[in-house]
């Protein structure tokens, strides 16, 4: 597949980098010379340096040829106009483009095929949210998400002792709750991964994701760790986009503080959001922090635009007794460092934008996909098409799929039916299979599986 990516930021050179790999051809276009230069030297991809929205910049990246214009860069403006030159100067059969500003997101008639063509709108600010949304509905697990519509939902936790499966074998799993079916899809000790089977031991602070129906998520978790009571009170510290957009989504439901420097966007704030209590001042001022309780806080998250005031001011949280933080960090080796410490959740922007772009460059029909552990693991929800001799999955049992290493199908959803990945289970047409893989480098061998070929 041809790719031109518009953007050698973050979020465009990983994504570039991870396509690479994949047997993708990628350009990469940046009017940054240095940027481009570096990502050639290290990268087996072709880069141009110039303007992502003119015409010429793009004829010379190849968009002629291109099956995907992928347009991140850091400015809205470009990655729309851009979208609107591949469509009618070039005729590209997809088109994504990168949106922050929530303004333009407030009228999707804009991004019409015959209006600005854009066929994919990817809001990290949006996806962000969601994101801490679901971190906050399930206090204790790493990640939540969701696949077929929310029907089934791969969960990251970590293991703690005393949780009634620590110390058993997973087998256990079944006989402690007979009328609950999930799957556990890997285990990560001390970093490494674990093919999990029915002899496999769980031990404490082993990383667990499982996968079940979304009903019955609440009740796996309570068979790992000391199952956390509900959030009831959140501060939010910063109020930029995903600060305002977060306190929008949970002030109905839980008891919300937000916490603002700068007196415009405060007072700005205080308008627009009717039952959060907006408080001007330092997302790290001890003072204000002990005042408004802190230490009967559950959730402290810190999505501020700097990355060391949320760092800073989330360490301070905790040491004050804040339940739970959750801090916004953009450079991967800090997520790495911190999330292992007294952070319980480093959140990474980069790679919620990455997981949504990637379900739209994947070959075969996938619906879904998530980057786990920092781009290391894939989660992918793949839809199987054809009949028996057209597929390589359909009409066959799991165990009859031949799988690449470190690969595991967790679960089949069938219409609204949730049926766990057993070894018996047969595929059908259309059935939505959940997989995952612990090396990202098998993404190929996956695609080449739920491709319909010739009879």
């Amino acid at each position: 597949m041809k790719i031109v990516v518009l953007g050698a930021g973050q979020v465009g050179s990983t994504v570039a980098e991870i396509l690479a790999g994949e047997e993708n051809d990628i350009t990469v276009v940046d009017i940054d010379a240095e940027a481009v230069t570096g990502l050639q030297e290290r990268l087996d991809i072709r880069t141009v340096v110039g303007h992502g929205a003119h015409p010429e910049v793009l004829l010379g990246a190849g968009v002629r040829e291109a099956d995907i214009l992928l347009a991140v860069t850091s400015n809205d403006e470009i990655n729309m106009v851009a979208c609107q030159v591949a469509c009618s100067l070039f005729n590209v059969p997809t088109k994504i483009a990168r949106i922050r500003d929530p303004a333009y997101l407030k009228y999707p008639q804009m991004f019409a095929q015959d209006a600005l063509p854009v066929d994919v709108l990817i809001s990290p600010e949006q996806l962000v949210t969601l994101y801490i949304e679901k971190l906050i509905q399930y206090p204790g697990a790493l990640q939540v998400l969701d696949f077929a519509n929310g029907r089934v939902q791969l969960v990251a936790v970590r293991a703690h002792r005393g949780g009634p499966l620590v110390g058993h074998e997973l087998r256990a799993l079944r006989e402690h709750m007979p009328s609950i079916d999930a799957r556990v899809a890997a285990i990560y000790r001390r970093g490494d991964a674990v093919m999990p089977n029915g002899d496999t031991v769980l031990e404490a602070d082993d990383e667990v994701f499982f996968i079940a129906a979304s009903k019955d998520i609440r009740a796996v978790m309570s068979e790992l760790m000391k199952l956390e009571r509900p959030v009831q009170r959140v501060i939010i510290a910063g109020g930029g986009n995903i600060g305002r957009r977060l306190a929008l989504a949970l002030e109905d439901r839980y008891n919300v503080k937000i916490i603002e420097k700068m007196t415009i966007p405060a007072q700005q704030l205080s308008e627009q959001l009717s039952n959060t209590l907006v408080l001007k001042g330092d997302v790290a001022d001890e003072e204000l922090l002990l005042s408004e309780n802190i230490g009967h806080t559950d959730v402290f998250v810190a999505v501020t635009n700097d990355e060391e005031a949320n760092i800073l001011s989330s360490l301070l949280a905790k040491r004050l007794g804040a339940r739970r933080v959750m801090a916004l960090i953009n450079r991967a080796a800090y997520v790495d460092l911190l999330q292992s410490g007294e952070i319980d959740v480093a959140i990474s922007p980069k790679q919620a934008t990455i997981s949504s772009l990637l379900a739209h460059v994947r070959h075969g029909d996938v619906v879904e996909v998530h980057s786990l552990r920092r781009g290391a693991a894939e989660a992918i929800e793949a839809v199987a098409h054809g009949d028996p001799t057209t597929s390589r999955v359909v009409g066959r049992t799991l165990e009859q799929i031949r799988l690449p290493s470190g690969a595991t199908i967790g679960a089949v959803v069938r219409n609204d039916e949730v049926l766990m990945g057993h070894h018996d289970l047969l595929i059908v047409a259309d059935d939505h299979v959940i997989i995952f893989l612990t090396d990202k480098r098998q993404i190929p061998e996956i695609e080449r599986l739920f491709e319909v070929r010739a009879p």
